[in-house]
């Protein structure tokens, strides 16, 4: 599932990213790639040590798991500090799958990646090209989001970003340990959470979304790893 998260900072912690994002010193990209993604990987990162880091970390984190969209699609039993890329003069990243297990920065924290995602900063007219492409059995899906809005794929997925031919492409990366480690679950339990709200908003508290919250939180003890 490849589902767009609207609205994921406010304006003003947008704003605040942007401008400490746009102070920053950028260090190369290959800091985080794999042995296979560093082939294909041209872009910059902000560094470890970058004085602003740890506030970006802390806006972006905070608004996800605040964020109703984003807990009910990805399920985090844990999440890994957010990173940031820069893209611009024909930077890109081909076609690669992320690494199935990351360290946390700091702690050494074994995280296994069940869904990624990309938290866009720059808006799309500030930028040519620098599509995110993910691959799926689906067929190709494109995005380019606004300035605050998130995209959420598998981490199974073939996906890269295209060069960037104009201005500046800038993005928050992350992965999600999920408590449900199957995609195709997720998903499910995903649609039916969406429905049962639905139904709620439409008809109130009845037996029948009663009954449907019951049948979903026995899939969840069914399926959550703990």
């Amino acid at each position: 599932m490849m589902l767009h998260v609207p609205e994921v900072l406010t304006p003003g912690e947008l704003d605040e990213c942007r401008q400490l994002l746009a102070t920053a010193d950028w260090a190369d990209g290959l800091a985080t790639a794999g042995a296979q993604a560093a082939q294909v990987k041209r872009n910059r990162q902000l560094p470890e040590h970058a004085p602003a880091l740890g506030r970006l970390r802390s806006i972006v984190t905070a608004a996800l798991m605040r964020n109703p969209l984003f807990v009910s699609a990805a399920l985090p039993r844990q999440l890994l500090p957010p990173f940031f890329n820069r893209y611009e003069g024909g930077e890109h990243f081909g076609n690669h799958v992320d690494n199935a297990i990351r360290q946390a920065p700091g702690s050494g924290q074994i995280v296994r990646t069940d869904v990624s995602a990309t938290l866009f900063f720059a808006a799309p007219d500030e930028y040519t090209g620098g599509d995110l492409v993910v691959e799926d059995t689906y067929g190709t899906h494109r995005a380019r989001l606004p300035a605050g809005d998130m995209v959420l794929y598998p981490s199974t997925s073939l996906h890269r970003v295209e060069p960037v031919t104009a201005g500046v492409r800038v993005c928050s990366f992350l992965w999600t340990q999920s408590m449900v480690r199957d995609d195709w679950k997720r998903n499910l339990l995903f649609d039916l959470d969406m429905n049962i709200q639905r139904l709620r908003a439409q008809l109130g508290e009845t037996p029948e979304t009663v009954a449907l919250t019951s049948h979903y939180h026995n899939l969840l003890r069914l399926w959550v790893e703990t």
